[in-house]
């Protein structure tokens, strides 16, 4: 496992060349002494690669959405994997300013060894945010306008995010390629089907589609994934002092649970004993009901 202080998960990446003369990578297996079996996280990883590509393949202008967490980190990894050891379009982090320190430390560190397009835009001010929401959802909201910011500046016809379906309920209702009005709202009665990994990638003028390529993952895979792959990992995930975060965020509205999972391994253990929501410590799901709704229908992620 890498943290902060440990050497770089770059030099995993491997290059063989075949007979025809077309160079693979072969990323992440150097330390596996057996062949490579199809399991459960090849199956995960295979499909998401596959979702990368295609939407690479049939959109004009992508970026990735990084929030510096486990799920993005595990994204940009698969990203890696999927285009031969380079991300090939921006990896963006619309910053509200109020992430833990070790978040960007994280962010500078690894957004040059990985050589990431990084691009940071920063959200507007909470005065110009709906005073009507409540004060957590309020805050999370920035981020939504952040993005749509962004998108306007750049044009961006698809932004590719680490959501998962059991996360939260209302993102299990999501899509893979998920169409976006042109004021990034999202409609939840107007979804595509999505049958035999068919996709519409085909947003109306104005608009764009968020991809998400670890939807079907759930937070266990994350973490074996990230323990199999070695992938670098935040130092606030681990216990300390009987307490680490399971769900990153603002760290005005970002809380740690109680936990003794000082590794991976003990962090797997734990996930299945527990019966507590990983996103518990945040404080917009303690919200009223329809709050995270409400940021969801307005282009939350």
């Amino acid at each position: 496992m890498h943290v902060l202080n440990s050497e770089s998960a770059k030099d995993r990446s491997r290059w063989v060349a075949p007979a025809n003369g077309n160079a693979i990578p072969q990323i992440a297996l150097a330390a596996r002494s057996e062949a490579p079996s199809i399991d459960h996280l090849d199956a995960l990883e295979a499909q998401s690669i596959y979702i990368l590509r295609e939407a690479f393949a049939r959109l004009k202008k992508l970026a990735l959405l990084w929030s510096l967490g486990k799920d993005s980190n595990v994204m940009i990894w698969l990203a890696r994997k999927a285009f031969f050891g380079r991300v090939p379009f921006p990896a963006l982090h619309v910053d509200t300013g109020k992430k833990f320190p070790e978040m960007y430390a994280f962010r500078d560190r690894y957004g040059k060894e990985w050589e990431l397009d990084l691009r940071v835009e920063p959200c507007p001010p909470i005065e110009t945010i709906d005073p009507t929401l409540p004060p957590a959802a309020r805050s999370a909201a920035r981020k939504t306008e952040g993005l749509k910011l962004a998108l306007a500046k750049f044009g961006f016809d698809g932004l590719i995010a680490g959501i998962r379906r059991d996360e939260e309920a209302t993102r299990a209702k999501e899509r893979v390629f998920s169409p976006r009005g042109t004021e990034g709202g999202w409609d939840v009665r107007d979804q595509p089907p999505e049958f035999w990994d068919q996709f519409n990638a085909s947003p109306p003028p104005g608009a764009h589609l968020r991809i998400h390529p670890i939807l079907h993952w759930t937070e266990a895979d994350i973490w074996a994934y990230t323990k199999r792959e070695n992938i670098p990992i935040i130092p606030l995930y681990l216990a300390k002092d009987g307490k680490r975060y399971r769900s990153l965020g603002d760290a005005d509205i970002t809380f740690p649970v109680a936990s003794a999972a000082a590794n991976i391994e003990e962090i797997l253990a734990e996930l299945e004993a527990t019966k507590v929501p990983e996103r518990s410590g945040r404080a917009l799901d303690h919200e009223t009901e329809d709050a995270f709704e409400r940021l969801r229908v307005a282009g939350y992620l």
